[in-house]
């Protein structure tokens, strides 16, 4: 088992970034999920109520966050310490973050058409993950509710064969917005690993990850009007638990340790528990 893809996503819910090597530490990868838009009230927004947010392309360096729209010149919002701050909404958690400038809020609105605001995860910020699947207290920035998505090229390619079978045209891997993608050759055997070891980090598996229209949507222009894995999704992977309802591709991961990871790199599943409760049809 090898990594075979690493990506980043610098604003939530805008389009991601590959990469050949990244740093990791308790955040996980660096630079990612960072920055968000919101609702002036401080409520998060994503692709799930404004697929247009599919069409920004985002990229973060030491200056601050470079956003570009199509033909608009690129806009840069700086990172800086002095920024107006808010609290804001993230599903349960709320997080007192760096507010953008009114000229970029108001070049971002004008992009999506409503009223919003770019606001920053900076070295002020606090989150944690859910202790009652982590176990403990650990640091996570924007994402939906942990540090890492780890999925399997073998999951997609049986999902595939699925959608193939069924006369549907399949999906890639970009519809699933993984941090770290695992070249494996047994389907779905993911659910049954405690941990995945790549270099000297730990992956610690935490919670499968339930999928929503965002799988949906062109991760390039948001549009809905092409093939949706949920029908597959729904044959495949209805989870029989409970805990965490709805379609399962994915997990959720909590790295342990800090270090550079790189495509190619060899992976070891660490572990072995009871793979996840599946509906069987």
């Amino acid at each position: 088992m090898r990594v075979s893809a690493l990506n980043i996503f610098p604003l939530k819910s805008a389009r991601g970034i590959s990469l050949n090597e990244t740093q990791v530490d308790a955040f996980g990868l660096a630079g990612d999920r960072r920055w968000m838009v919101t609702e002036p009230s401080g409520k998060f927004v994503t692709q799930r109520d404004l697929p247009q947010l599919a069409q920004i392309s985002a990229y973060a360096d030491d200056n601050g966050l470079t956003l570009r729209m199509g033909s608009d010149e690129p806009l840069l919002a700086p990172a800086t310490p002095d920024r107006r701050r808010q609290d804001v909404i993230i599903w349960d958690s709320t997080v007192n973050a760096a507010v953008a400038d009114e000229e970029i809020n108001q070049t971002i609105s004008r992009w999506m058409e409503r009223p919003l605001q770019l606001v920053h995860f900076d070295e002020v910020s606090r989150r944690t993950a859910s202790v009652n699947w982590v176990g403990e207290e650990t640091p996570v920035a924007f994402g939906d509710g942990y540090q890492v998505l780890i999925t399997n090229t073998a999951s997609l390619n049986a999902l595939n064969e699925n959608m193939a079978t069924h006369g549907e045209t399949t999906v890639g891997m970009e519809r699933f917005r993984a941090n770290i993608v695992l070249e494996h050759d047994v389907a779905w055997a993911e659910d049954g690993w405690e941990a995945v070891k790549i270099g000297d980090i730990l992956f610690r598996l935490v919670k499968p990850c339930a999928r929503c229209i965002m799988t949906t949507q062109d991760q390039a222009t948001g549009s809905r009007d092409i093939a949706s894995p949920m029908p597959a999704m729904g044959r495949m992977r209805m989870s029989a638990d409970r805990s965490v309802p709805g379609p399962l591709f994915g997990w959720n991961a909590v790295p342990v340790g800090h270090g550079t990871i790189k495509v190619g790199d060899d992976a070891q599943s660490v572990g072995a528990k009871e793979p996840w409760a599946i509906k069987k049809r």
